[in-house]
């Protein structure tokens, strides 16, 4: 019995020890199949999906606006214009614009396209009218341009004012005019920097590294910098250095016949309150009769509602002075002097220096009450914080109080038509965008509409928790407020028109409509993952043969 239970215990050694091998000798041959297939299999092509239609920039893109292209003879009024004193004003624009090399800094519409025009004028020294009117029309294109939803610009005046003051502080001149104080902060610019970009934030520099925002107009006026040795001269009022910094520049007359000239250099980082809508707000100034002359006049007859009102708009300018005689117009931001009737300010973010813009329309020119046409070839040469929208002009008038008072009263709606150079012609462009695909027919539309591809839902609610919220956002709808708030706030969307309505105490029949063909919904896009290659993976493998 024992040598029987002794073979039967080797028998089943034996037999375990041959599904072993087996398995090895299984795992190896599958293991050497996979490396032999993968060595000659065909290499794995990425998938693509092709896009329907080349990927083309478009002709011309100004952030929110819309732009019509148009004929000479279709521009109202180009022909009665003075080409030749626009000539001479787009000339003064090009000088740096030829100076400059490589791309433009700053990405725009126009980029650098103004410098083969610039070159022509360069050459050009023109002598009449109908020369200058030849040179427009043979190196530009005219768009109607306007912001978006909207069928005109919008334009304002401005003058560089002249003032009373002195060069130290006295009983009666006793206002501050400060420069860029040291501890005031931008990133991206130095002290070193001329004339730092008006809007944006400011900061105070405390120490070497703790940063906060900068003082206000109420802080400053109370004499949060005073005493620094910032002082360029003193004025007479409160009133005049606000006009000062609204208009960016003024010259000074002291009492011995000199004058100093004072241009933009920096501001404290806060936005720009228009005193003027302020009392429109109010009541105190009817919106029709509102102007630079009306504000001044109220403020110097309530001292104490001007202090408070000058308070309502806590940014504050700092200024810098300037090497101009009396003879000199003011410089503007593209750093070229202006000409009084013929420069514009533009919103900097969305145009470029030197572009022209033919605005037309009715001005009160003359008198308050006069519509005097105005139809003039403009040069794009200064800036400002309020001048914001890619048709918005703010009109240079020259200096002065007679200059003042006919700015003080623009605040019009007016044609504009930008003046594109032919390199940039959105027409010519525009014919090298593909044509889209042919509409369906009523009919096939009518049998197979289109919809959206299903949106993932969150997980259902109870019914009676739908309803009440539906109900609660009605009620919020039907508000003056919630409207207000919501055109206010993108966030806030309305509620959506397909959404049952509140619950009420009695039913309206509803009229059962005819059947129509169920909407088929359009495929969910198929997602482009860009494939990897496959990694080869080698396994070295040692082979046992029997001794």
């Amino acid at each position: 019995m024992a040598l029987e239970a002794l073979t039967k215990h080797l028998s089943y050694g034996r037999l375990a020890i041959a599904c072993c091998a087996l398995a090895v000798v299984c795992s190896t041959a599958a293991i050497a199949a996979r490396y032999r297939s993968s060595r000659h299999a065909a290499p794995r092509l990425q998938q693509s999906h092709p896009i329907p239609y080349p990927d083309l920039e478009l002709p011309l893109q100004v952030s929110g606006s819309q732009y019509e292209p148009l004929a000479w003879a279709d521009v109202t009024g180009w022909s009665e214009d003075d080409h030749l004193a626009a000539y001479r004003a787009f000339r003064t624009s090009c000088k740096p614009i030829a100076a400059q090399q490589g791309a433009p800094a700053e990405s725009k519409a126009l980029g650098s396209s103004l410098r083969d025009p610039c070159r022509i004028a360069k050459g050009l020294d023109l002598a009449g009218g109908a020369k200058a009117k030849e040179f427009f029309e043979e190196n530009f294109v005219p768009l109607r341009i306007s912001r978006l939803g909207e069928g005109a610009g919008f334009v304002t005046g401005y003058y560089e004012p002249v003032l009373d003051g002195s060069r130290t502080q006295t009983d009666i001149y006793n206002v501050p005019v400060y420069r860029r104080p040291s501890n005031l902060f931008v990133r991206g610019k130095t002290q070193a920097s001329v004339g730092l970009p008006n809007s944006g934030p400011v900061y105070r520099k405390i120490g070497r590294r703790k940063l906060v925002p900068y003082y206000d107009r109420g802080q400053i006026e109370d004499g949060a910098i005073a005493g620094r040795g910032l002082e360029i001269a003193w004025l007479k009022s409160q009133t005049d250095l606000l006009f000062a910094q609204i208009q960016g520049s003024a010259r000074i007359k002291f009492e011995d016949g000199t004058t100093l000239r004072i241009n933009y250099d920096a501001h404290n980082g806060y936005p720009y309150t228009p005193v003027g809508r302020v009392l429109i707000d109010r009541g105190i100034i009817p919106k029709d009769q509102m102007s630079m002359q009306k504000i001044r006049e109220w403020m110097e007859q309530n001292p104490d509602g001007a202090k408070e009102l000058r308070r309502q708009n806590r940014a504050y300018v700092f200024f810098r002075e300037v090497p101009l005689s009396d003879k000199d117009e003011a410089v503007g931001a593209q750093g070229v002097p202006l000409t009084p009737g013929r420069s514009i300010a533009v919103d900097k973010a969305l145009h470029v220096y030197g572009t022209p813009f033919f605005i037309a329309g009715e001005l009160p020119i003359e008198s308050e009450q006069s519509r005097t046409p105005f139809h003039r070839l403009m040069i794009a040469q200064d800036t400002g914080s309020a001048i914001v929208g890619p048709a918005r002009a703010d009109l240079y008038f020259g200096a002065g109080a007679d200059a003042g008072k006919v700015s003080g009263r623009l605040r019009h709606n007016m044609q504009f038509v930008m003046l594109v150079p032919k390199g940039l012609d959105p027409v010519a462009r525009g014919h090298k965008l593909p044509i889209p695909d042919e509409r369906p027919s009523a009919r096939i539309a009518k049998l197979f509409p289109q919809t959206d591809p299903p949106k993932e839902k969150a997980a259902a609610k109870p019914a009676d928790a739908t309803r009440a919220t539906v109900a609660k956002a009605g009620t919020r709808a039907g508000t003056k407020d919630a409207g207000n708030g919501a055109a206010r706030n993108p966030s806030v969307s309305p509620p959506a028109k397909d959404a049952p309505p509140a619950a009420s105490g009695t039913t309206a029949p509803v009229a059962q409509a005819a059947p129509v063909a169920e909407p088929v919904p359009l495929p969910v896009a198929r997602p482009d993952i860009p494939q990897q290659p496959e990694k080869r993976r080698y396994r070295r493998t040692r082979h046992h043969r029997d001794q």
